[in-house]
């Protein structure tokens, strides 16, 4: 087709790729379909969605504990978008080797990149690096069954700390305490359950830098350690502290009293003799404490640090204004394992310019932008990608919704394909052998992991399992593709 023929006009819609199918892509998909311009006849639009990964949903498939059953309202969300035909899947198609930024220019008018946050941020503080020392992100991602990390987590430690005080933290705090058998009726993979029912822990300790009032996590996730069967939850009065900021926020915000409010509640149904505690497991949650060193137990080459053996915090106090600042006050855990969940950060994609600092693709309300401050036509990023890791599923929303707005403003100066053809870029994938896999493949493999959880449900007394998890990359490609072949 001519590379002049208007897009979006009766005679080509608007083709766009939506590079990220996650929440973040699929509203920005959603939502340009649901656009005043498409629904009043003005405009057409044609959208592709590609994931690097066989199955879609992005971080909720492979960033949410398995354990959490508010996200399947999330999920059927997205999967009711996806289901309506009007917009195609690609999955296991990976920007940067499978298809480059000139070939999404080639067969699409516009390009959004909504391909979130899979990394740990940084902590550099001496030992960090040591064995037993790991990422949340990874950890969950292990838990989750994503196809591109090992199968085997070493789960070795008695006593591990939590570095972090927001939802991810309290995520990896409740898988590592809570006991394998009650996480059966999630779609925990096999693997993961049979590592974690051979888990020796006894105690997970929780830490975060600032107060009760100043944590970020949500009271949901806050209540949901409490239903964990056989572990105790212990919290330290010397934690407790309150400045005028901390009075503030809990006056004015809902969230935060409630949170307060629970944990207040806990500790003084806490008995004063933790000797009266009988569960085989403990979870801690220790407030005002800074990390600052990780140290090993010496038993590496040459008498280098070798395990992680323990961890150093300087206590903290709060200063009026809901920051912390250090006491000099030092105090030491011993502990076999840590792991930081201070937060997420971007990955740089190719050819798009990259904040190193932010990790965040450069943009001004979702317009890339390139090295000199200048808007890429046609080129644009919402999601964590855009704004970085802060924020719950309704930003995303809102912020797709911004992204959209900006295209559809920039559409009659968009560089126009010139290869628009919906087949075109498929032609393309299968000269190039990628094995990329479809919405209908999608729902074979869907299929497969609910009839693998009723199989084991079926050989298990007493046991429901809605669904497990296939996890080989190479296994989930071969199940969505045989079931799209096998329907032809």
């Amino acid at each position: 087709m001519s590379t002049n023929t208007p897009a979006g006009t009766a005679a080509r819609p608007l083709r766009i790729a939506v590079v990220g199918s996650g929440p973040a892509g699929v509203y920005a998909a959603d939502i340009l379909t649901k656009s005043e311009a498409v629904k009043s006849g003005e405009l057409t639009v044609s959208i592709d969605l590609f994931d690097r990964y066989p199955a879609p949903y992005g971080l909720i498939r492979y960033g949410v504990a398995p354990d959490h059953p508010r996200i399947k309202g999330i999920v059927n969300a997205l999967h009711k978008v996806l289901d309506r035909g009007d917009i195609r899947f690609f999955g296991n198609v990976d920007y940067g080797t499978d298809l480059s930024l000139e070939d999404l220019r080639t067969h699409y008018d516009a390009v959004i990149f909504a391909t979130g946050a899979i990394k740990d941020a940084d902590l550099n503080i001496p030992g960090i690096e040591l064995e037993g020392s790991y990422g949340g992100a990874d950890f969950v991602s292990w838990y989750d069954g994503h196809p591109d990390v090992p199968r085997e987590w070493p789960l070795d430690a008695k006593e591990v700390a939590v570095i972090g005080n927001g939802n991810v933290a309290l995520d990896v705090a409740r898988m590592l305490s809570k006991h394998a058998d009650d996480l059966l009726v999630s779609e925990i993979p096999d693997n993961v359950y049979r590592a974690l029912k051979d888990s020796p822990v006894t105690d997970v300790h929780v830490f975060g830098r600032r107060g009760p009032a100043q944590v970020k996590f949500t009271p949901l996730e806050l209540r949901e350690l409490s239903h964990s069967k056989d572990v105790d939850i212990i919290l330290y009065a010397e934690d407790f502290e309150f400045d005028a900021e901390s009075d503030r926020q809990i006056q004015s915000n809902n969230q935060t009293k409630t949170m307060v409010g629970t944990l207040t509640n806990w500790i003084a149904e806490q008995p004063e003799d933790l000797a009266e505690l009988t569960a085989s497991r403990r979870l801690h949650l220790h407030f005002l404490h800074s990390p600052v060193e990780v140290y090993g137990d010496n038993t590496g080459e040459a008498g280098a640090p070798g395990r992680v053996a323990g961890i150093k915090f300087e206590r903290t106090e709060l200063d009026g204004t809901g920051n912390a600042r250090g006491t000099g006050e030092f105090v030491d855990y011993p502990v076999q394992a840590v792991y930081r969940a201070i937060g997420y950060f971007g990955s740089s994609l190719p050819e798009v310019e990259f904040d190193h600092s932010k990790g965040v693709v450069p943009n001004d309300g979702g317009r890339v932008l390139d090295a000199s401050g200048t808007h890429v036509p046609g080129i644009y990023a919402t999601g964590w990608i855009k704004r970085g890791p802060v924020g719950l599923i309704g930003h995303t929303k809102g912020d797709a919704l911004e992204t959209v707005t900006y295209l559809l403003e920039d559409r009659d100066n968009l560089p126009l394909a010139a290869a628009p053809a919906p087949d075109a870029v498929v032609d393309l994938l299968e000269s190039r052998g990628v094995q990329y896999t479809s919405w209908e493949g999608w729902l074979a493999l869907d299929a497969h992991e609910r009839s693998l959880g009723e199989k084991a449900s079926a050989a298990a007394d007493g046991v429901q399992r809605e669904r497990i998890k296939v996890v080989p990359r190479e296994a989930m490609v071969q199940i969505s593709r045989d079931g799209v072949a096998a329907e032809v």
